[in-house]
């Protein structure tokens, strides 16, 4: 999936670490480490701006689709460790898309 590749590089150009993540059909969840100069906002306005500007520019079907629109949801979630566990999050994202389940962030440690 070209997207999860654009996330990571958006990610790894900003000092983003992906811990886990998983893609969906229309969604994507993501459990990130960022350092703390870096709002929550900010982080998800330029990983979805350049990956919508990138994937319309590498995929003109989408532009000619999604002209005038935004190809992501202007919404999104957004919760810290510490309200809720890392482990809780991580099994969160793991048992998304257990149905049909398209692909997983892998991460290298």
């Amino acid at each position: 999936i070209r997207a999860r590749e654009l996330i990571r590089q958006g990610c790894e150009a900003r000092g983003i670490i992906i811990l886990q993540g998983s893609v969906g059909k229309d969604h994507i969840h993501l459990l990130l480490s960022c350092p703390p100069s870096l709002a929550p906002s900010k982080i998800l306005q330029y990983l979805k701006g350049r990956s919508s500007r990138l994937l319309q520019d590498e995929f003109p079907e989408l532009k000619k689709r999604y002209w005038g629109q935004h190809l992501w949801a202007r919404g999104y979630f957004c919760a810290t460790v510490g309200t809720v566990t890392e482990e809780i999050i991580r099994n969160y994202i793991a048992n998304q898309f257990n149905e049909e389940r398209n692909d997983i962030f892998k991460i290298e440690e």
